[in-house]
């Protein structure tokens, strides 16, 4: 045998030789990953937590099936997993789900959560007459369900109200800004007139067509534009008050 073969013959020996402690550090570190995570784990809540191995199967997941991408501008609003599933903030969002299944509104009722708190998005064609912030009868009962909620909690509420970008001009209503703020402020009187709800625990916005949802572009996105969010917000609410 040449010398220039044994050489080769001897390389080769010394990578097959030292495979398996490549093999045998990667699963080391695995396991060391494993044991850190569930460390991690014992001081994380129960929702995160199957929340992140949901997410893990399907990102490693080989088969078909699986989550989608879905095209669009907006990254969806999070889901009420990321939560603990024992707070109260989640039962306030299963008491709305429950209800709003109820009444068959989920073509016209959204609700999630974002970084301000538990949101119940409403439509306008649900609540209000084009152009008109006077509250629709079929609505009452949806709004009479959503006090004896906000009776229940220790949330405050903001009502905001919103719309598209067509303008408005009218003797009631000179822009948007008027119209959306008529729209929250009825919502948040018929709380706190008809229902009874404390006023301390209230407070209504209009933004007018300055924080769309989708681009005013066509019809179908104007008109999910117009709306009017209910927002159960994430800090409890104080129920001391000081004289000034």
């Amino acid at each position: 045998m040449s010398k220039k073969s044994r050489n080769n013959t001897s390389q080769e020996g010394e990578m097959s030789s030292g495979g398996w402690e490549i093999v045998y550090s990667g699963f080391v570190l695995i396991l060391l990953c494993f044991f850190i995570m569930l460390c991690s784990f014992s001081s994380i809540e129960e929702a995160k937590v199957a929340r992140f191995v949901k997410s893990f199967s399907n990102a490693i997941n080989i088969l078909p099936g699986g989550i989608d991408f879905e095209s669009g501008e907006f990254v969806l609003p999070p889901l009420p997993d990321i939560v603990d599933m024992e707070s109260e903030l989640a039962n306030v969002f299963e008491d709305l789900r429950k209800f709003t299944d109820d009444f068959g509104l989920e073509g016209d009722v959204n609700l999630f959560f974002s970084r301000k708190g538990l949101v119940m998005r409403l439509s306008d064609t649900l609540m209000f007459n084009l152009g008109a912030a006077e509250i629709l009868p079929e609505a009452i009962p949806l709004l009479k369900k959503v006090a004896l909620i906000i009776f229940k909690t220790s949330y405050t509420v903001c009502i905001e109200g919103h719309t598209d970008n067509l303008p408005i001009h009218t003797r009631k209503f000179p822009s948007n800004w008027e119209l959306s703020t008529a729209r929250a402020v009825n919502v948040l009187r018929y709380f706190t007139e008809k229902e009874k709800v404390p006023m301390q625990r209230l407070s209504a916005v209009g933004f007018g067509e300055f924080q769309p949802i989708f681009a005013n572009d066509k019809p179908e996105h104007r008109a999910k534009n117009r709306r009017v969010e209910i927002v159960f917000v994430r800090e409890k609410h104080d129920h001391t008050t000081s004289v000034e």
